[in-house]
């Protein structure tokens, strides 16, 4: 019953952001629409200087890998992280290789896109975060993927993790419920 509860209550959440347009001149073959339990973010790829990365991510879109993915790690004047679709905690990743960094110039700044990794530069796979704001020291450390172009206020009022936290461990966290490529939608 109350896996039932929590279903609608998702749902109502998500039906308000189905009805949002997306934004206008927007490439819908290279971005993606994610509708969260706040609201909707559109996301631009970045295929310019990332298209492996920005490909992976349009292909678990499509398989629905990220549906119902929580944001995990959530520091708030930092970055929300997602896209651990195999654990939903951080430590998964897809049945997809890693793959080879593509870092380039373009620097972490609010609203930008970059992949998660371990250690190896060349172990990104599935997650990915969105900062909150600067980010300067991950600059040609972390592959830029996209660009928030929709829905920054919404990335704002995701659950953050307590104030000190060193993991960003959120409990009870905020999800992707539906992210689907642009092109897709009907």
């Amino acid at each position: 019953m109350i896996r039932i509860l929590g279903l609608v209550a998702a749902l109502m959440c998500v039906v308000p952001a189905l009805a949002q347009p997306l934004p206008p001149n927007l490439d819908k073959q290279n971005a993606i629409v994610i509708d969260t339990t706040k609201g909707r973010i559109v996301i631009k790829l970045r295929t310019d200087i990332a298209p492996k990365h920005a490909e992976r991510i349009k292909q678990l879109a499509r398989d629905g890998f990220y549906n119902n993915v929580p944001f995990h790690r959530v520091m708030d004047g930092f970055m929300a992280q997602t896209g651990d679709g195999q654990n939903f905690n951080g430590t998964g990743g897809s049945k997809y290789p890693n793959l080879k960094a593509e870092f380039s110039n373009v620097p972490f700044k609010r609203g930008v896109v970059g992949m998660a990794r371990a250690s190896s530069p060349d172990s990104a796979n599935s997650q990915f975060f969105i900062c909150f704001a600067d980010a300067s020291f991950l600059n040609g450390k972390y592959t830029v993927v996209g660009d928030v172009v929709s829905g920054m206020d919404v990335v704002d009022k995701l659950k953050k993790a307590p104030p000190g936290s060193q993991s960003g461990t959120v409990t009870d966290p905020d999800k992707m419920v539906k992210v689907q490529v642009a092109s897709d939608i009907k």
